[in-house]
């Protein structure tokens, strides 16, 4: 495919357009430090700019999906696949500064808009099928990153016990970042972070997002 635009069972995926990167220019050892070079750690040279599209899960039926594409420029659509992919780890960082999620707004019959808390607040959910099983947490001062946490200098040490508690078993869970939440303030004058690392695991399931 070339250029043109997509549908899945009547939902636009959007317009497409694959270009093919420059043939040379590549690096084979790349460092990002130093001055900012529009060419600096280029990759995939000679390649498509872009083979993936995404769709959502929800759009699908479990079979006799229709997939209508508009081709502008002579691609072949024979050559299109659709692969399955469900994510079993994710990780997740909601500090106590950080603004209220969605679910703590309502709505009102004259369009006025309430927030009911303005405690920050995490949110987990696997798919249909699998269950939560936490695998990290830590209140206070994490490090690192996805796949990678540390406890910081300030940890809550019942940060775990905490959101497994509230998340291990379920197909979702939301946890309140606060000091109530991990019974007291580890770090007084600080703001503290909640970082977690789950995995969806079977229990009949499919996959794993966070907000």
């Amino acid at each position: 495919m070339r250029k043109g635009q997509a549908w899945v069972n009547g939902h636009h995926i959007g317009r497409y357009w694959i270009l093919d990167a420059p043939e040379v220019g590549c690096e084979k050892a790349c460092d990002y430090r130093g001055p900012y070079k529009s060419n600096k750690c280029v990759t995939n040279c000679g390649k498509p700019t872009q083979i993936w599209y995404h769709i959502p899960r929800s759009w699908l039926q479990e079979s006799n999906n229709v997939v209508v594409i508009f081709e502008e420029a002579g691609g072949n659509p024979f050559e299109i696949t659709m692969t399955s992919y469900a994510t079993h780890s994710i990780c997740a960082v909601v500090s106590e500064s950080d603004h209220p999620p969605p679910w703590k707004w309502s709505g009102s019959n004259v369009g006025q808009t309430r927030l009911n808390s303005t405690t920050p607040g995490m949110w987990l959910h696997c798919d249909h099928g699998y269950s939560i099983s936490v695998e990290f947490a830590s209140y206070g001062t994490p490090r690192g990153s996805c796949q990678k946490y540390l406890r910081g200098n300030c940890h809550a040490s019942n940060s775990l016990d905490v959101v497994s508690q509230a998340c291990d078993g379920r197909d979702s869970c939301s946890i309140e970042i606060s000091n109530n939440m991990f019974g007291g303030d580890p770090c007084r004058g600080i703001v503290k972070t909640l970082a977690v690392e789950a995995r969806c695991k079977p229990s009949l399931l499919h996959g794993f997002s966070a907000m």
